[in-house]
């Protein structure tokens, strides 16, 4: 009994030694895009674009992205107004369509859930998306940067079944209580579906965070382009797109260290945001999951 003992806790430690490791592996490619954001031309000259460590701090990279640059300032602003608003859409135009076709008794449910689910394999393409586009008069307008997007297929006909599998008795008891539809989806729906709503809004935030070919597409004012045309125009060092109103120090940091900073600039919002929502997400993530 007591060598099984002391086999299981040699066990959990190579255990956590090797999560241990895995841990690490995954932090030190962030540990090194920021010690790169940290160091100064000279260090840069020395020592190469990558580093583990900066042996000296230089936070000029981050003095221009904060105090010298208006461009992106405005991109930054942007892409959370982007983020906002457009996850803000996404879930309620999501949400209400999930919410009609789980319905049982609604006529042409099936369909109607065909139509969207058809989307998911064949679609117009670029070509008459951006006619449609270009028609509604969107280009050039925040609103281009996520209403073609509105409603995601597979994020729909998830919501749609963890609506099906809410219990139709507490539906029902809102019905006899008088609730209207809406009542019902505002004060019985949404509260247990928590988790889904959690979820799916973290996934269509960090496609809107992230995404940046519509914008390079429909955006051509300078004042509304997102951080990611920005982010792509540094990374790619042939285009300087949309830099060009940047008002760089007298020694400037070097091309790494910028572009190092500007993705340490870009990704902690999301990292600072996940750990308010992680509860839900694990939640979301083990729907359709065997309960016990």
């Amino acid at each position: 009994m007591k060598s099984q003992y002391k086999t299981e806790i040699f066990y959990n430690y190579i255990i956590i030694g090797i999560l241990l490791i895995l841990t690490l592996s995954f932090l030190l490619p962030f540990i090194v895009v920021l010690s790169t954001s940290l160091i100064s031309e000279a260090e840069w000259a020395a020592r190469g674009g990558h580093v583990l460590y900066p042996k000296k701090i230089s936070f000029v990279a981050y003095d221009i992205l904060f105090g010298k640059s208006y461009v992106l300032f405005n991109a930054y602003q942007i892409t959370f107004l982007r983020v906002t608003l457009g996850t803000f859409c996404n879930l309620l135009f999501t949400t209400t369509l999930a919410y009609a076709l789980a319905q049982r008794d609604l006529p042409y449910r099936i369909p109607l859930t065909f139509f969207v689910f058809f989307t998911m394999v064949f679609n117009g393409g670029l070509i008459p998306q951006f006619l449609l586009v270009d028609f509604l008069n969107l280009r050039n307008t925040i609103f281009a940067l996520f209403v073609p997007t509105l409603i995601n297929g597979w994020y729909f006909l998830i919501m749609r079944n963890f609506f099906m599998n809410i219990p139709k008795d507490l539906i029902d008891a809102a019905i006899i209580d008088g609730a209207s539809p809406v009542r019902i989806l505002i004060s019985v729906v949404l509260p247990l579906s928590m988790p889904v709503m959690a979820t799916i809004g973290l996934f269509y935030a960090v496609y809107h965070w992230n995404e940046w070919f519509y914008a390079s597409i429909y955006i051509t004012d300078n004042e509304l382009k997102p951080m990611q045309i920005i982010l792509r125009g540094l990374l790619n060092q042939a285009t300087m797109e949309g830099m060009e109103n940047i008002s760089f120090m007298e020694q400037p940091p070097p091309g790494a260290s910028l572009r190092a900073a500007l993705i340490i600039f870009s990704t902690v919002p999301i990292l600072v945001v996940y750990p308010f929502i992680q509860r839900y997400f694990v939640k979301g993530i083990m729907i359709g999951g065997v309960k016990g």
